[in-house]
């Protein structure tokens, strides 16, 4: 699928999003111990090294075959402000379960560092990346899903524009508990009719 064995860099007003290389996983590791009370109440179980630089060093080698293989696409946030190969990570916009064929869909997740939540970034990262998904990569249909109760990640879908299309009763396996999600989802824009 793709063939530039570059990392996906989008760039949107305050933020770069990119595949980040191994040697990003500590970047990528300090965000997810600085904000372990904040994305682990919504995350499905974690390795038990997931919280290494080892895991992480070998989950980002794994990204970018995953993106060379057309089967996903993992980008970090970071501010454009700073260097990409320094910067904090700031977060993440996932599109995963990426099918061709008839279908051209994927699977969007996305998580924010606690710490600059109610600025707009996320629903700036997600828009880039659905821009991204409908054009270079031609898809037609993004799904993502959330727990009834996350107001924030359903604000920024609505915001994107992902419509509701109903209730997911006991998707996902969260702390022991199988727990329902609202499913979303976006259509690629229609080109004018003629």
């Amino acid at each position: 699928m793709p063939s530039d064995p570059l990392p996906v860099l989008l760039t949107t007003e305050r933020l770069n999003l990119a595949l980040l290389p191994p040697d990003g996983a500590a970047r990528v590791l300090a965000y997810h111990e600085a904000n372990r009370d904040h994305l682990g109440p919504v995350s499905p179980a974690r390795p038990d090294n997931f919280f290494t630089v080892t895991w992480w060093r070998s989950r980002l080698a794994q990204d970018a075959e995953d993106w060379r293989r057309g089967l996903a696409l993992r980008l970090f946030m970071v501010s454009r402000e700073l260097p990409l190969t320094s910067a904090p990570v700031l977060g993440s916009v996932s599109l995963t379960d990426i099918r061709r064929g008839p279908l051209q869909s994927c699977e969007m997740g996305f998580g924010l560092d606690r710490r600059i939540q109610g600025q707009g970034l996320m629903s700036e990262a997600v828009h880039a990346v659905c821009d991204y998904a409908f054009g270079i990569m031609g898809l037609h249909r993004i799904h993502a899903n959330h727990l009834p109760e996350n107001h924030r990640s359903a604000a920024v879908l609505r915001r994107v524009g992902f419509s509701v299309e109903g209730l997911a009763r006991e998707l996902v396996l969260i702390d022991g508990r199988w727990r329902d999600h609202v499913l979303t989802a976006l259509l690629a824009p229609r080109p004018p009719a003629r």
